[in-house]
């Protein structure tokens, strides 16, 4: 039995405590966000945080983050109500085939959170290791850098449009 807390509720999940984070989440929890993609932690489309770092689920056992705060990207808002990254990722129609996109908005959330002033450049750097292959890179840097800006307009109180000049 393996203690998880995600996207803030507790589970008991009756797994071999080596089976991938990715896994558990999948099969065991029904997350479906975060996608196996190499199963080598070389692509990032299985990205997920723990603790507000950028983990690869395919690479990390579920033993090793029991007891601490697992985010997937079903935790950073809904359908009717989407965060700040999702929204960002609408507006600028950033996905295509959207098989990575979780990844990337697990990569790019964990930066603003830990980097809420993150310059492009750093945008780039963090989201390095998470590839498309459908090559919508820089649609994904455009709404990394809106979501960025979304984030500073809602913790300074501001309307979303004061702060990114879009409507």
């Amino acid at each position: 039995m393996v203690k998880l807390n995600v996207n803030g509720a507790a589970h008991d999940v009756d797994v071999d405590p080596a089976t991938p984070l990715l896994y558990v989440l999948r099969n065991d929890l029904k997350l479906n966000g975060a996608k196996f993609g190499c199963g080598l932690g070389q692509c990032g489309a299985c990205t997920v945080m723990v603790d507000g770092e950028a983990v690869f689920s395919c690479l990390t056992p579920a033993m090793l983050v029991e007891g601490r705060a697992i985010r997937t990207v079903e935790g950073l808002g809904t359908i009717d109500n989407p965060g700040p990254m999702q929204k960002a990722f609408i507006e600028e129609q950033a996905a295509q085939c959207g098989y990575c996109i979780a990844g990337m908005m697990m990569r790019a959330q964990a930066l603003l959170e830990a980097k809420p002033d993150a310059a492009d450049a750093d945008i780039r750097q963090a989201l390095e290791p998470n590839l498309c292959r459908c090559g919508t890179h820089m649609r994904v840097l455009r709404a990394v850098a809106r979501a960025r800006d979304l984030m500073k307009a809602r913790s300074a109180g501001l309307a979303p449009t004061a702060a990114t000049g879009r409507g």
